[in-house]
């Protein structure tokens, strides 16, 4: 990962990391304050020799204690010195108790001892230490005293006393509170760039990137009340979502598929937004003049007819058995060169009647006529009804829901896609956040495309969307500057003989 990766998981999961470091301090806190204050004090004493009067004898003395020094310090802790101070003091402790509150050592190349003693009593600690120097020295005269000799070579003074402390030594609260801020900073951080590396949900175009060598072709921001306003196109041709539709519109154009305009829109599961995209994009397309054809292909839970707010039981599964003439079930949409194909009834056997040869006639009279013909399909993971339509198409789409779908079907769909021949024209992000760390990977950072969500002045509920689509494919019954639906493709005298072909190849038997 780069730099930049790294500042957006931090800016992503700065709540989980602020929690993890208050974490860490309150436990440093807890800790501290439930502790017992500890206190030191310390004496010293010194070691030197008592034998020889002139330098050369002064000097082996000094050599001898400093030989010594070794294990005098160890002596410190041995019940021959503790035993003494425990009877002196009174303490009710063992010599070995005694000894863990107990500490000595001697700086380098020096004769001085010094003995440390932590308690919770900074008086009891400095009455420690003082007895036990004193219980030193009077123990190393007696032990190294030679035999037949009343006095010893070596000889102990304590040349510092202890004193009670004023401040305890343990627990250090502001080292403890600093190390608990270091450690629950540190656990915050590992665990967002955890997250960030377990997290296998497609979250910026590098990821689709990675699976995939087919063009982003669009990037359609997310809409709370996307919902109650589904054909944000129609109702708000303002709104930044409508401008990303346009854009997806002028990037389709461009795609290279062999001539052909016939595509299947489709995704990786449900709920990403396939259908919206499809309605939405066909709107955009009609809105620049282009003739557009929508068909609603998706014959398990069609949605098309209902957001159009049309009739939608006679549709394309009429077409397919024979009952119904394409050119009487195509119906003029709004005021614009958009006809919508409904599904129909939800037949059967969708994948058997998707995949047939009277369907890809279908797809290449519709493409003669018309300048794009787009097929609402089922998602791909869960039916074959996409892969085995994308056939007869030019291209497939993919819709892509950004922090929804996963990398594994994303990848288990293009490769749905790939066993069956089929072509991916290009990939359309939905869903994609306007705020927030990913929202800088497309653009949206710090207000880009400005707040949509209070772009318009009033949101139509879903009903008034769908009245308001009814009345607009009502309209165009009359007009005489929209073909009626019986005569619903683009005519000329050139294509007369096709039409009439075409009429002839979906009439019923």
């Amino acid at each position: 990962m780069e730099l930049s990766d790294y500042i957006r998981i931090l800016r992503k999961n700065w709540l989980v990391i602020v929690a993890a470091t208050l974490i860490g301090l309150a436990a440093a806190a807890g800790y501290s304050l439930t502790r017992t204050p500890i206190y030191s004090a310390q004496s010293v004493v010194f070691v030197q020799s008592q034998a020889g009067g002139t330098a050369s004898e002064l000097q082996q003395g000094s050599s001898f204690a400093q030989s010594r020094i070794v294990t005098y310090v160890g002596l410190v802790r041995e019940p021959v010195v503790m035993n003494p101070v425990i009877t002196e003091l009174g303490l009710d402790v063992s010599a070995d108790v005694l000894a863990e509150s107990v500490t000595s050592s001697s700086p380098l190349n020096s004769t001085l001892i010094e003995i440390t003693v932590e308690d919770p009593d900074p008086v009891h600690a400095a009455d420690i230490a003082n007895a036990l120097g004193a219980s030193l020295a009077a123990a190393v005269e007696r032990i190294d005293t030679p035999a037949g000799t009343d006095v010893s070579p070596i000889k102990l003074t304590r040349v510092r006393d202890a004193l009670a402390a004023q401040a305890p030594v343990s627990p250090n609260v502001p080292l403890n509170l600093a190390l608990g801020v270091l450690v629950g900073l540190a656990l915050g951080v590992g665990i967002a760039v955890l997250r960030s590396v377990l997290d296998n949900r497609v979250r910026s175009p590098r990821d689709v990137e990675a699976l995939t060598d087919r063009p982003l072709i669009g990037a359609i921001p997310f809409d709370s009340r996307s919902k109650d306003r589904p054909l944000i196109v129609q109702d708000d041709p303002q709104n930044p979502r409508s401008e990303a539709f346009r854009a997806l519109r002028t990037n389709l154009q461009f795609l290279e598929m062999d001539g052909g305009h016939t595509f299947v829109i489709t995704s990786s599961i449900p709920t990403e937004g396939k259908t919206t995209t499809t309605i939405n994009l066909a709107i955009a397309l009609a809105d620049m003049g282009k003739r557009v054809a929508l068909i609603d292909t998706d014959l398990r839970k069609p949605k098309v007819a209902e957001y159009l707010g049309i009739e939608g039981g006679i549709g394309l599964t009429d077409v397919m058995i024979g009952r119904a003439r394409v050119a009487d079930v195509l119906l003029p949409w709004g005021n614009r060169s958009l006809f919508v194909l409904p599904a129909g009834k939800i037949p059967p056997n969708p994948s058997e009647l998707l995949g047939s040869d009277r369907m890809h006639k279908l797809l290449d009279a519709l493409a003669e006529e018309f300048d794009v013909v787009l097929c609402d399909a089922p998602p791909l993971l869960p039916v074959t009804d996409a892969a085995v339509l994308s056939r007869a198409t030019s291209g497939a789409i993919m819709v892509v829901a950004v922090g929804k779908t996963t990398t594994h079907q994303l990848e288990g769909a293009l490769e749905a896609l790939e066993t069956v021949g089929s072509k991916v024209a290009g990939v359309v992000l939905t869903m994609v956040p306007t705020r927030g760390a990913d929202a800088y990977a497309y653009g949206y950072g710090y207000g880009g495309y400005g707040d949509y969500q209070t772009a318009a002045t009033t949101t139509p509920t879903k009903k008034a969307t769908a009245k308001k689509s009814r009345a607009g494919a009502n309209a165009m019954k009359s007009p005489t500057d929209i073909a009626p639906p019986s005569a619903g493709v683009r005519r000329s005298a050139a294509a007369s003989d096709d039409q009439t072909a075409f009429d002839d190849l979906l009439k019923p038997r």
